[in-house]
């Protein structure tokens, strides 16, 4: 799946053309590398989201094509 839709669809984004607009910018990172929006998320995989001072780390735990409010949360945990 798509960097950029996985991370609408994980509720980290709002909206998948912010996403877009944030690989682009290089504000996402993979294993600390910047990647684009069409990078193939797999389960296992590190990302790093920067907005503005704050960067929020989290493990990819399950990529899912239909994903419900309750159980956006599951696809991924939060890595201090």
């Amino acid at each position: 799946m798509r960097l950029d839709k996985w991370l609408k669809l994980s509720r980290l984004i709002k909206r998948r053309t912010v996403a877009n607009e944030a690989c682009d910018a290089g504000k996402v990172t993979v294993g600390g590398r910047a990647v684009k929006a069409s990078y193939d998320v797999k389960p296992g995989d590190v990302l790093s989201l920067t907005f503005g001072e704050r960067t929020t780390t989290v493990k990819v735990l399950s990529v899912q094509e239909i994903v419900g409010k309750a159980d956006a949360a599951g696809m991924y945990e939060e890595v201090r």
